[in-house]
Parts: C-alpha cells; structure tokens; sequence
C-alpha cells in the first residue's frame, strides 16, 4: 500500500490551517512564532510531495533553501523576544503595544 499525494497534500493544508489558527487566536508571542513554524513546516512538506510526485528534485531543493532561512529567522525571532521580555517583563501580543517606552 502506498500512500498518495492526496494524503499528503491533505495534512500539509490540516497543518497549515492548524498554524493559522494558532498565528490568530494565541496572545503569546512563543506560541505564535511556533504556530508560524508549524506553517513553514507544512509548505515544506507540500513541496517534498510535490516533487516526489512529478519525480523532481525542485522541491527539495527549495525545502533546503527554506530550512536554511528558517534556521536563521528562530536565531533572531528568539533574540527579538528575549529582548522584549527583557524590557517588558512580558511576551503576551496584547501588552506589546509600542515599540519603545
């Protein structure tokens, strides 16, 4: 038995809905930017499937573009909210509502 783009196709979009929803409805900004990666990760692996069924390798090629990329913005997306918690005490969206104080 093998398993068909359909299926894969079906989770990336169940968890790219998932993150959305997380991105929408979480206050906390380590929740969101989880939920964001939870997106990314989704696209990816919408691209392997992709490129597993037209038997490509451009799919993967952008996954490791995207995993590259990805690796730098959690080093300066966590950096961004260890400064702010720093300053604020807080890292929940609804109290951040300034840049500076």
């Amino acid at each position: 038995m093998t398993v068909g783009l359909n299926a894969f196709i079906l989770l990336a979009s169940l968890l790219f809905a998932i993150g959305m929803l997380g991105v929408l409805l979480r206050k906390n900004t380590l929740l969101i930017y989880m939920s964001l990666e939870l997106m990314l990760n989704a696209v990816n692996l919408a691209l392997v499937a992709f490129s597993r069924y037209n038997g490509t390798m451009d799919g993967n090629l952008f996954v490791f573009f995207i995993i590259t990329v990805a690796a730098a913005e959690v080093a300066v997306g966590l950096a961004i909210i260890v400064a702010l918690f720093r300053k604020r005490q807080t890292v929940m969206v609804d109290q951040l509502n300034a840049l500076s104080r």
